[in-house]
């Protein structure tokens, strides 16, 4: 019952209220590489929002993808304003664990961001990722703009033929415009940059993902 509680996506009217007020505060800057966490971003940097299993390792990710400016966690794609992570991690928010990224569109494109994304993780697995299972571990891309939701549905499009032809499952990853991000706790913030030896459960399904060739 627990497990079953743990993977069915809490309806809006069921959310925990949450609260108007009460943001978490915000580290001034990135432990890893010094930037903002938050904006004002640099002139022509964009946003991306994804949601690939447990944060720590999803932002571990990108943070070291060349082209990045910065990277933030929150939670995303949920019901409940300025969830903690407690509340999250009941499944009675709505919120999959996301990453937020930041980055230059003239050093690394959607597309490529969305190959990371692909590979990092198993995008076939619902509402879970490894031992790790619930609705906020769930796979996810949440659009910024019209052009984001396009190729995102481009990409799942190429990767599941990919997928299939290595016989590896239909892909779950919900895609849909993006919402509210809420940022987490400080203390996990480039969790992983404070605690190199701290846990990761992610894994990718070994199958490589083909870029667009579309400009």
């Amino acid at each position: 019952m627990f497990f079953h509680r743990k993977t069915t996506m809490i309806t809006p009217a069921a959310a925990l209220p949450g609260r108007t007020e009460g943001a978490m505060p915000i580290p001034e800057a990135h432990f890893v590489n010094g930037h903002p966490l938050q904006g004002p971003w640099p002139d022509g940097d964009e946003t991306a929002v994804f949601g690939l299993g447990c944060f720590w390792g999803a932002a571990r990710v990108f943070w070291q993808t060349p082209g990045v400016y910065s990277t933030a966690v929150g939670y995303a794609g949920g019901y409940t304003p300025n969830p903690t992570y407690a509340e999250t991690c009941s499944g009675r928010t709505g919120h999959t664990e996301a990453v937020l990224v930041v980055f230059d569109p003239a050093e690394i494109n959607y597309d490529q961001l969305l190959t990371v994304f692909w590979e990092a993780h198993n995008p076939t697995q619902r509402n879970r990722q490894g031992h790790d299972v619930g609705t906020q571990y769930r796979s996810a891309i949440y659009a910024t703009s019209d052009e984001q939701l396009h190729r995102a549905e481009a990409s799942r499009d190429r990767y599941q033929k990919a997928l299939t032809a290595a016989h590896k499952g239909e892909i779950a990853t919900e895609i849909a415009t993006a919402g509210a991000f809420y940022y987490a706790e400080p203390y996990h913030q480039q969790y992983l940059g404070k605690n190199p030896r701290g846990y990761c459960g992610l894994g990718g399904t070994g199958v490589s993902c083909p870029v667009s060739l579309a400009t």
